[in-house]
């Protein structure tokens, strides 16, 4: 398995986008795939970390891919019970961790057509992120970005129990923002993602990916 994403940084160009036009009182955006061009350099931390760990062939990119949006440590879990493999879930999270912050700075860019929208409503509608990455990941990658001011809130695995698909992201986000469920439009590119926000009962902009596109 190469550690070098089969899609990486612009393959998603000229993204056809269902925006809402109105009828909202929040927006709530997933980060990685959605308004961070990251998710690359997630498989490539991936890849590093699963090797350091004696397991370098368990994870196909379009497994990654679909599995996007879960926490490290659950998709750990995963991998163990589908491979029958016994790794450490905290230490392999810690290994991504660790491979991830060394190369974020260079390599991850603004989603244009996600963020433009985003920034257009920044001060108009209460926004928040709901990643279902560590605080600390998602908090740099907001940093790297330059876009940490736009949002009220930022809900990440960090702060729920359950993370996607589990509703439970988006709801906490939702409620820091003060806004009914059913008001809140979410920008999600994963299958959990999606499945997560309509279980909370918000309508859910997608985002293509290469999984949408084939």
């Amino acid at each position: 398995m190469s550690c070098f994403a089969s899609f990486p940084h612009g393959f998603m160009s000229n993204l056809t986008i269902d925006y809402p036009e109105s009828d909202f009182a929040a927006l709530i955006f997933d980060l990685d795939g959605t308004l961070a061009d990251s998710m690359p350099v997630h498989f490539k931390a991936w890849c590093k970390a699963l090797e350091e760990h004696g397991a370098p062939s368990v994870f196909p990119e379009d497994v990654f891919y679909a599995m996007g949006g879960r926490p490290t440590r659950d998709i750990v879990k995963i991998l163990n019970g589908e491979q029958g493999l016994h790794l450490d879930p905290d230490a392999v999270a810690m290994s991504k961790r660790r491979h991830l912050l060394a190369i974020l700075e260079q390599e991850v860019e603004l989603i244009e057509e996600v963020s433009e929208f985003a920034r257009e409503h920044r001060g108009q509608v209460p926004m928040a992120v709901a990643s279902g990455g560590s605080r600390m990941v998602v908090e740099k990658t907001l940093q790297i970005l330059g876009i940490s001011d736009w949002f009220d809130e930022v809900v990440t695995s960090d702060d729920v129990s359950k993370g996607k698909p589990a509703p439970d992201i988006f709801l906490e986000a939702a409620s820091r923002l003060g806004v009914a469920p059913e008001d809140c439009v979410v920008f999600e590119d994963g299958r959990a993602g999606i499945e997560a926000a309509r279980e909370a009962g918000m309508e859910v902009v997608l985002v293509p990916t290469h999984l949408h596109l084939d």
